[in-house]
């Protein structure tokens, strides 16, 4: 009986968690993770709070508990870097974020003794790596996802440097952030525990912000000044990572710097690019056949086998060979550009520009009216019977047939779009 009463308080918070566009569907494997990371009683008290950042008073009303015991309690997850905290105008505001990128990866950014790495490595693994479905729900459901790849700015000519925007630069997101914190790769490092980690660099996962004001204030990240973050990436430049960062122009809350090998993001990218499970760049590899050699190191160091060599048609030479692009899966990265030696490759821009979300709180709308699930944001107190019964009349309007859906979805951007940020915005 104590079993399923354990599971019934994880059942809830998992579906606390999949009412935000980014979920985790439910398994076994999931259900053994939570555990690790959350007692059940603390699962119990996260599947009640607000979707939206809160306060202390706010989450003790919906808990029915003082405010001093939700404070403690709130203190504590954070803490241990399940909710992330924030100071606003001398009060503590409270976030829970998604798994991801958020509290799986905050588990593993740090090396602790208080729960067992080498077990969630493992299930992590089983979870995102053999099962898949999570992966699946992250990266492939919907249009807009949560990252996109930063150009690799050493390989950037003049001409180049003129159609990338600050925004698009890993160095001015690491130069503008109001805090820069450098934690363990989550990849890696769950790699590491499964006896599949690459020899890349460990110490380099970059939080930005707000984000990084909280794992740093909490011991999961060490605050790095510009020139250490600037320094740090040009070691990432070095090794041939890709930047992956998250899907927004403005307050960018992490720059994973990423190995084909162990990251999700990439192994995502290489198993279902068609699906473009990553936003791109605005670039592409453009290959000068004459020059190319067919050293094949392009092909090396691309993370998700975009490069190829083919034959060079050569008649004077049968085994000739010459690099090739496809174009449907490159990420725009340039890391190929920097690895050519006969400076055969160029980036190009792609014919249409790549659109990038303003903010956290636009992305997380968007993908809402994408995956169905707008009304769990807008309503998301679901202790109140009218807003659930609210929550119910969208997701109808929301789950129309196509041609009336995509009317709904155009008014929703539209018309209430702006204002759905505003009230949402933390």
């Amino acid at each position: 009986m104590s079993h399923i009463t354990m599971k019934a308080g994880y059942s809830e918070f998992v579906d606390r968690l999949n009412r935000f566009p980014q979920g985790a569907p439910p398994s076994e494997t999931l259900y053994k993770i939570l555990e690790v990371l959350v007692s059940e009683r603390e699962a119990r008290i996260l599947a009640q709070l607000p979707i939206r950042p809160f306060t202390a008073p706010q989450a003790a009303r919906l808990l029915k508990l003082s405010v001093a015991e939700t404070r403690t309690i709130l203190d504590e997850l954070a803490g241990r870097a399940v909710l992330v905290d924030t100071e606003r105008d001398g009060e503590t505001t409270y976030a829970l974020p998604p798994p991801m990128a958020g509290f799986f990866e905050f588990s593993m950014m740090r090396m602790r003794g208080d729960v067992d790495q080498k077990l969630l490595g493992e299930l992590f693994y089983q979870y995102l790596n053999v099962e898949e479905e999570f992966i699946k729900n992250l990266f492939v459901r919907g249009e807009t996802q949560i990252g996109r790849v930063f150009v690799h700015e050493p390989v950037l000519t003049n001409e180049n440097a003129l159609h990338v925007l600050d925004y698009e630069r890993a160095s001015e997101v690491i130069t503008s952030a109001t805090h820069r914190g450098i934690g363990v790769c989550y990849c890696r490092h769950k790699m590491m525990h499964v006896g599949r980690s690459c020899d890349a660099p460990m110490d380099i996962c970059m939080t930005f912000n707000g984000a990084a004001s909280s794992l740093i204030r909490h011991g999961y990240a060490r605050e790095v000044d510009t020139a250490e973050g600037l320094d740090l990436l040009d070691q990432a430049y070095e090794q041939n990572l890709v930047q992956f960062g998250e899907n927004v122009r403005e307050k960018v809350n992490f720059i994973c710097n990423c190995c084909g090998c162990c990251c999700e993001a990439m192994i995502a990218a290489r198993k279902f690019g068609m699906l473009n499970p990553v936003h791109t760049s605005n670039f592409l590899p453009l290959i000068d056949a004459a020059a190319c050699n067919g050293c094949g190191r392009c092909v090396s160091v691309c993370p998700v086998g975009a490069m190829a060599l083919v034959s060079a048609n050569d008649p004077h030479d049968p085994k000739s060979r010459v690099a090739q692009v496809a174009e449907e899966i490159c990420l725009g990265c340039g890391v190929c550009v920097r690895a050519c030696s006969p400076s055969a490759l160029a980036l190009r821009s792609r014919p249409a520009r790549v659109i990038t979300p303003l903010n956290s709180t636009h992305r997380v709308i968007v993908m809402a009216i994408e995956r169905g699930n707008l009304q769990d944001l807008v309503f998301d107190k679901r202790v109140l019977w009218n807003h659930r019964a609210l929550a119910a009349l969208l997701g109808v309007v929301l789950k129309l047939p196509p041609a009336k859906q995509a009317l709904a979805s155009r008014q929703m951007k539209s018309r209430y779009l702006e204002y759905l940020i505003a009230r949402l915005a933390p």
